[in-house]
């Protein structure tokens, strides 16, 4: 048992224990593995809706180029130059000012003096058009280009700036908080090279402009510009933030920050948050540097209760396969345990029925060979030892009909012929039966049997080998106290029968009430008691009479003894009178 017990522990119990250990340390980790999930799902929203922002800008980039060449193509070159600016805001009321310049530096349009608007343009970026200073820029036309081809720029001179909003849900981003686009120190002859169409970005006291600008088809020389209004582009981008899907819109909300941290469009009215404090954020690009689509949770707590629950929930599940592994090791352990007992109880089995059948042998043997030699001359001793033959060989019978009983009820072949019968003549029958052999060796039999017919419906001489194991046990376990009782009793208002057989021996120890009726088990061990037996009479006697729709119980007898009771249904037909 003890091996058994080591071997489970070794190679069930402590990989158990060690694979809950595993299991335990990770539930830590579940908040950080659900926010893992929701930051890429999140950032996966902020991805879409930044690349739909900067293709709105690019939409609008081949747009004003469309539109330039359609006014190019309505007149001359210079009348068109001249009166470009008037007409492209007319057409088109994104542009909040248009220009016309060619690759030398000369702005034809629009002129100084024109609205104040154009004075603006004018001051803000006629140097810078004019090629007679450099500015920094963002841009995202071929940078290749803008520097003859070569792949290099001495004149530029990127500028690294920190974000301004720091995600939550990337860690990373709290270590490294750099923008992905930098400005550039570049001229606008330098900028556009040989490209045909781009973005420029620039900030002027701190408000983004932003100019798009493109390099006509039939007049290289010639770059028509725009610069966007602010207030119409804020507005179309605020349409696709409120286009947020709708699954996600109870969950989180979404918001266009500028480059001061501050929401151009959110997703959801009235909301209001510590906005450089994103649960993620994805920049835009180069046209709108520093501008960021934002997503916020609307309930931060949330995540902490799901992982809170999830960890509880894996937590009972663990919780409960361990009690399941340790229910079912100790149940294997138990059944282990009780296999390896009634393999011991077997193995005694063997020894008891070789016991039991080498001594009524050896008796038969003696006596019989005795009266055949002849040496016995007497009448009373020849009476004696065939009444000892008779009473070993009745005993051997008995032990061979249990066992072969036992087998067949073991492999279900035990058949009954059930027909209605006379339970107190039965009785009584083998009372008397039974009487000389125990006489014979000093006991005294009393049978307290009703004179009426007791009918039960059942097999016969299936009943009769319970009443003969029961007189056997009293025999063998009644010890000095030789007394042995039969009684029968109709059990009123119950339809039920009672057979007791009752010895004054030393009874049943405390404990084993049942276990005596168990297979093999003798609360009395035969070879140290001298008591001898199978270990399978009363377990017969059990499994024929529960056959029978009864049982047989064990009762303590008062004044001490053992009192065995068989109990079985009455027959239907009530009871017959002997005529």
């Amino acid at each position: 048992m003890k091996k058994i017990a080591l071997v489970f522990v070794t190679a069930v119990f402590v990989p158990s224990l060690v694979l809950a250990w595993l299991a335990v340390r990770s539930l830590r980790d579940q908040q950080l593995v659900l926010e893992r999930q929701q930051y890429l799902l999140y950032q996966g929203v902020a991805d879409a809706l930044a690349k739909e922002a900067d293709g709105f800008v690019t939409d609008q980039q081949h747009e004003f180029g469309q539109r330039a060449e359609t006014l190019l193509a309505g007149g001359t070159t210079a009348e068109v130059t001249r009166l470009f600016d008037d007409r492209m805001r007319t057409n088109w009321p994104n542009a909040l000012v248009t220009c016309a310049v060619t690759t030398q530096g000369e702005i034809l349009s629009p002129q100084p003096n024109a609205s104040p608007a154009a004075a603006a343009f004018y001051a803000d970026f006629g140097k810078f058009l004019g090629n007679r200073e450099s500015a920094q820029v963002y841009w995202n036309a071929n940078k290749a280009s803008a520097n003859g081809g070569n792949g290099e720029n001495n004149n530029s001179q990127a500028q690294n700036s920190l974000r301004n909003v720091v995600p939550q849900g990337n860690q990373a981003a709290e270590v490294q908080n750099y923008s992905k686009v930098a400005s550039s120190e570049t001229e606008f002859r330098q900028l556009v090279g040989d490209a045909n169409e781009g973005t420029i970005a620039r900030f002027v006291d701190n408000k983004l402009r932003v100019l798009l600008w493109h390099r006509s088809l039939h007049q290289t020389n010639l770059i028509l510009g725009a610069e966007l209004s602010m207030p119409r582009l804020k507005e179309n981008l605020g349409t696709i933030v409120k286009g947020l899907d709708p699954a996600l819109t109870n969950d989180i909300a979404v918001a266009l920050l500028d480059d001061m941290a501050t929401p151009v469009a959110v997703s959801r009215d009235g909301f209001h948050a510590n906005w450089k404090r994103p649960f993620v954020a994805t920049e835009l690009a180069e046209a709108l540097p520093h501008w960021e689509m934002a997503v916020y949770l609307l309930d931060p707590a949330k995540l902490a209760h799901s992982a809170h629950t999830l960890a509880l929930t894996l937590g009972l599940l663990i919780f409960v396969l361990l009690l399941a592994i340790g229910v079912g090791g100790w149940l294997i352990v138990t059944d282990l345990n009780r296999q390896l007992t009634l393999a011991r109880q077997k193995t005694d089995f063997v020894s008891n029925v070789s016991h039991e059948l080498k001594t009524p042998l050896t008796s038969i043997r003696m006596f019989s060979e005795l009266l055949a030699e002849g040496r016995v001359s007497e009448p009373e001793k020849r009476q004696s030892y065939l009444q000892i033959i008779t009473a070993e060989t009745s005993r051997l019978t008995r032990l061979i009909n249990n066992v072969l009983d036992f087998s067949r009820m073991e492999r279900g072949e035990k058949k009954y012929q059930m027909r209605p019968f006379d339970l107190a003549g039965l009785a009584r029958e083998t009372v008397e039966t039974y009487r000389p052999h125990l006489e014979s060796i000093g006991f005294k039999i009393e049978a307290e049997l009703p004179e009426t017919e007791i009918m039960v419906n059942g097999d016969r001489d299936a009943l009769s080998q319970v009443l003969v194991n029961l007189l056997s046990n009293a025999e063998k376990y009644s010890n000095s106290a030789k007394a042995i009782a039969v009684e029968l009793e109709r059990i009123a208002g119950e339809s039920r029968i009672e057979m007791r057989v009752l010895d004054r021996g030393p009874g049943v120890p405390r404990g084993c009430e049942e276990r005596i009726f168990e297979q093999f088990y003798r609360a009395h061990d035969s070879l140290s008691s001298g008591i001898q037996g199978s270990g399978l009479g009363l377990t017969l006697a059990r499994q024929i009479a529960r056959a029978h729709g009864g049982d047989v119980i064990y009762r303590p007898r008062e004044g001490g003894g053992s009192c065995f009771i068989l109990s079985l249904p009455m027959e239907k037909q009530a009871t017959r009178v002997n005529p």
